[in-house]
């Protein structure tokens, strides 16, 4: 073996051993949020799925995103907002599915009863009454799944006022304990004869 063979593969077991080692100190993904990342890449996937629920998946997907980047403290809000947004995008994908299994069972009830006149009536009532009562279940299935993504919608708004509500109240704290301070200042340098420090200006209020 030649002396530049040898160099060769000598760089490249450096090379395989500082990936290897760069691969294993990469940070796994949180548990939780890969599999809301899976059951996403599943509507995606899918031919039948793929091309409905787009708003929600984009929203569910940001949600994602944004739980990823969140810190510590604010992870478990963040993660509980991306669950609730994939459970949103898995219903309304299911829920639109439904309709258009919907409307293929109405065109197909709509021309068996235009067949109904050249063929055997009674036996075309009857498929068209089968079809009927398929339909029927559809639509309350379809039903079923508008009422579960408006239940799910309002506990969504819901959780979104109470994490609004508890920034609020942190950041009343904070205004009422530099109040305090300020006051304590002020006293003391009234106590001490000496110029008090200017007071804080109070933070204006975010406009809504």
């Amino acid at each position: 073996m030649s002396r530049r063979e040898s160099l060769l593969r000598a760089g490249l077991a450096v090379a395989l051993s500082l990936a290897a080692s760069g691969a294993a100190a990469a940070p796994a993904d949180d548990p939780e949020l890969a599999r809301l990342s899976q059951r996403l890449t599943v509507l995606e996937a899918s031919p039948d799925t793929a091309q409905v629920g787009t708003f929600e998946r984009y929203r569910a997907r940001q949600a994602i995103d944004a739980a990823r980047e969140a810190r510590s403290r604010d992870r478990p809000a963040a993660v509980q907002l991306a669950d609730r947004r994939v459970e949103t995008a898995e219903i309304v994908v299911r829920t639109q599915l439904a309709q258009r299994e919907l409307d293929r069972l109405d065109r197909e009830r709509s021309e068996l009863l235009v067949e109904a006149s050249r063929r055997d009536a009674d036996r075309a009532r009857a498929e068209a009454e089968r079809l009927r009562v398929q339909a029927q279940i559809q639509a309350e299935e379809a039903e079923r799944l508008r009422q579960a993504a408006d239940q799910e919608a309002a506990a969504r708004q819901q959780a979104e006022g109470l994490l609004d509500d508890v920034a609020g109240k942190q950041a009343a704290k904070l205004r009422a304990a530099r109040e305090r301070d300020a006051e304590l200042a002020r006293k003391e340098a009234e106590l001490l004869g000496v110029e008090p420090p200017p007071a804080t200006p109070k933070p204006k209020p975010k406009k809504k």
